[in-house]
């Protein structure tokens, strides 16, 4: 038998030059070969009371899985992955293992914990390359559910439910199915194809996907429930964009990270004649200090940006970014302007000339500094301005990256659907709402954020609208 690896530290992550794939928007992490994969799983210790099982939100056999690299059973490992995650290469590549399986490796406490992430996406793109064969279609049991929106929490409900023989449709808003996955996370961090064959391996399940439809407007939930549908699943996400509420904030280009990494993402703004244009070129700001808010400024880099800035009101130890994406924007050439606060965006205006070409154009941003006082309720440091510190940051591109909130068009159209003061959905610990058959899980309850957590939250509703729907048939 093999001696486990008591290496400190993890086997490093590959990646594209710093200074090349700062210019393209192929994949920056190259992923683990087989024999790296193997000598970084020898460094599990197979704890037998598994803690990192415990920070994960899907409850993934980790050690279960691990032990199976170890012998090179990487099609064996994926298979036990599968069992509890539908999106095993996604969550490989975003989940932030850090702040959760991995934070409870006890490997970690005298060094590195082991690569969790890394060697669920190394098996994840194993089988994916190697693997044809489509799952097993599930034997129907007559039933069928609504799923609102094809980001990771109605995926997941989705893939739980076909798993159990349920009829499932998927509605989605947009064109292409995965949510935040295809119009949030940028292709250079989550290959769209890595999204599109995750969905394409539910469809084999026999979960249809329904694009462009919007519910709240071209159907209601009531209306689904008049299709035949016996339980909906309302995961649509949280994509309206917060705004600072400053001057200058309805000048052209400025965008919410929203709309910029949308335009870029899912309609491919980045070619040479896009149908959906983005402001490309010249110094860009990205005001905000959260993993979109990395995905913005990387991107604006990729999209010819001559500079480009974070600007964010507290300090390094308070962004609240993965380490991991913050690092990659530092080696790409983002300039981080900390301590630094916009409090106006100027533009070009010639009220002798309203249609001058650069009317209503952005010149550039105003910005305080700020110094970190007495903690705010969450325990963090409030920033406070510094009186008389004003400078402009000279940019043509504003991008607003501070938060999204769920969009009300369900809560507007859904007689007796709570929410709260934020404008979530209010539900149980089941997932299930204030309408009787009706579940909600993921960024539409919680806010922005992780795809891991929302996917926790699709599958928690899917057992609980299994548990409602069988107490049903015995009755």
């Amino acid at each position: 038998m093999q001696k486990p690896n008591m290496s400190l530290t993890k086997n490093p992550m590959p990646t594209q030059d710093s200074k090349v794939r700062a210019h393209n928007f192929s994949e920056v992490a190259l992923g683990y070969s087989g024999d790296t994969a193997i000598d970084e799983a020898m460094r599990c210790l197979n704890c037998k009371n598994m803690p990192c099982v415990a920070g994960c939100p899907v409850n993934i056999h980790i050690p279960e899985f691990i032990s199976k690299i170890k012998e090179g059973e990487f099609e064996e490992a994926y298979r036990i992955i599968s069992k509890s995650s539908s999106l095993p290469a996604v969550c490989g590549r975003v989940c932030p293992q850090e702040t959760q399986c991995e934070c409870q490796c006890v490997r970690g406490k005298k060094g590195e914990p082991v690569g969790i992430g890394r060697l669920e996406r190394f098996v994840a793109d194993w089988h994916n390359s190697h693997i044809d064969e489509p799952p097993a279609y599930p034997v129907s049991n007559g039933h069928r559910v609504a799923i609102v929106g094809s980001g990771p929490s109605g995926l997941t409900c989705a893939g739980d439910l076909a798993k159990k023989g349920y009829k499932v449709t998927v509605y989605e808003a947009l064109h292409t199915a995965g949510g935040v996955l295809v119009y949030g996370i940028p292709e250079f961090r989550l290959p769209k194809a890595i999204v599109a064959k995750e969905v394409e391996t539910l469809k084999a399940l026999g979960v249809e996907i329904v694009p462009n439809v919007v519910i709240g407007k071209t159907l209601t939930v009531d209306e689904l429930f008049d299709m035949g549908f016996e339980a909906v699943f309302i995961g649509s996400g949280a994509g309206l964009p917060n705004f600072m509420g400053i001057p200058g904030e309805s000048l052209k280009g400025v965008y919410s990270a929203n709309e910029f990494l949308t335009r870029s993402n899912l309609m491919k703004a980045y070619l040479d004649a896009p149908e959906t244009p983005i402001m490309k070129g010249g110094n860009v700001a990205v005001v905000g200090g959260g993993n979109v808010a990395m995905d913005a400024a990387r991107t604006a880099l990729r999209l010819g940006a001559e500079k480009v800035y974070i600007v964010y009101r507290r300090s390094m130890e308070e962004l609240p970014a993965r380490k991991e994406e913050v690092e990659h924007a530092q080696e790409e050439g983002v300039d981080f302007r900390l301590l630094n606060n916009p409090v106006q965006i100027l533009g070009y205006e010639n009220p002798d000339d309203p249609r001058a070409p650069k009317n209503g154009f952005v010149t550039g941003m105003k910005c305080i500094k700020m110094e970190l006082g007495e903690p705010d309720e969450r325990g963090r440091r409030r920033p406070i301005p510094v009186e008389g510190s004003e400078f402009v940051l000279d940019v043509d591109t504003v991008v607003i990256s501070i938060g999204t909130s769920p969009n009300p068009l369900i809560k507007n159209t859904t007689k007796g659907l709570e929410v709260n003061s934020h404008g979530g959905i209010i539900v149980n610990e089941d997932g299930l709402t204030s309408r009787n058959a009706v579940y909600a899980g993921g960024d539409a309850v919680t806010g922005a954020a992780t795809v891991i957590s929302a996917m926790g939250a699709g599958k928690t509703a899917a057992k609980a609208i299994d548990e409602y729907i069988m107490s049903k048939e015995e009755v």
